[in-house]
């Protein structure tokens, strides 16, 4: 009888093992610093706001790291706070600090394509038909209120109001979410998905702006197919648009798509790379990568042994989440 004891003991402990090896350290760093005890992930480095970005990023790792109770928690946040039943999107953005926590009622086509890919994948990994339900729900929502036809192409706005200016059209190239897409598409069969992932694909090939030959954060795309960067916001190659290169290495590992950001990236010592470049004036940040846009720079050039899911000590939101993500792309 000890015997049987002892072994079960040992079963035991084995799979307690395997399920702490499941979650990475960057992972339970991430929660620590990031993660409120109501489901509530913060974005550090603006006023503590949250955005469904942070939420959709987090459900992802959650995913990845086979952490389901954490992934519960940061679904019904969201889904309690800045669900929009009349729409069945997802308000963008709450801020603790305002009077109206939740006062832009529009949506971020971002955050909630990257909700309903995890909420696709957790209902694969852990088998939950509710949560691909969910997920199918929530990408009817985006097709009806963000993908349009425009200048003969499929493209998603980045949100329900404001982008559509009727001559033109504002696009994000970096809530190009073409590995969700993919998945998508795979799950449903719905052309809508392909002719997303093919037309801005087609799209963003054409963004080479100025001699860097790069898109910009913000872009135009007007009624007779051209493309500029879009006037209201800086004309740089910058935070938004550096995960333009980590979604297409995850969806399609050395596409010829990533050339452009290859060719770019591999001009400067790895260390020494500015943060962001203006298209038109070539004026650089003064300031080198921070540690998650510098992986999806590595991940980007095939460097994959500098990437690692231990994060630094004063690193934020945005860019640990950037690394960690970079990290699973190409797990």
């Amino acid at each position: 009888m000890r015997a049987v004891r002892h072994a079960a003991l040992i079963l035991v402990l084995g799979l307690f093992s395997a399920l702490a090896c499941a979650q990475g350290e960057g992972w339970s760093q991430f929660k620590s610093r990031f993660l409120m005890p109501d489901g509530r992930i913060v974005d550090t480095a603006n006023r503590s706001v949250s955005h469904t970005e942070g939420q959709g990023f987090s459900m992802l790792l959650a995913v990845f790291n086979n952490d389901r109770p954490t992934f519960d928690r940061l679904y019904q946040w969201a889904d309690k706070t800045l669900y929009r039943k009349e729409v069945g999107l997802y308000a963008w953005r709450f801020d603790p600090n305002a009077k109206e926590k939740v006062g832009d009622k529009n949506n971020a086509a971002d955050g909630d394509i990257l909700m309903a890919w995890a909420l696709l994948l957790a209902g694969d990994k852990w088998h939950h038909a509710a949560y691909t339900r969910a997920s199918e729900k929530l990408q009817a929502a985006i097709v009806k209120h963000n993908v349009v036809e425009f200048a003969g192409k499929t493209v998603m706005l980045p949100g329900i109001y404001g982008f559509n200016h009727t001559s033109y059209v504002t696009l994000n190239p970096s809530y190009f979410l073409f590995p969700a897409w993919k998945a998508f598409y795979q799950h449903s069969h719905l052309k809508v998905w392909k002719s997303l992932n093919d037309d801005c694909l087609a799209l963003l090939q054409q963004m080479n702006f100025g001699k860097v030959g790069l898109p910009t954060d913000w872009v135009t795309l007007r009624a007779d197919g051209s493309l500029s960067p879009a006037e209201g916001w800086p004309p740089r190659f910058s935070y938004d648009a550096v995960r333009i290169p980590l979604y297409l290495n995850w969806a399609e590992r050395g596409t010829p798509a990533l050339q452009p950001f290859v060719h770019y990236w591999q001009g400067y010592p790895r260390d020494n790379t500015p943060a962001f470049i203006d298209v038109q004036s070539g004026a650089k940040a003064n300031y080198a990568l921070s540690p998650g846009m510098l992986a999806v720079r590595d991940v980007t050039l095939g460097d994959d042994f500098n990437v690692t899911d231990t994060l630094q000590d004063d690193d934020g939101y945005y860019s640990s989440a950037l690394q960690l993500l970079a990290y699973w792309s190409v797990k």
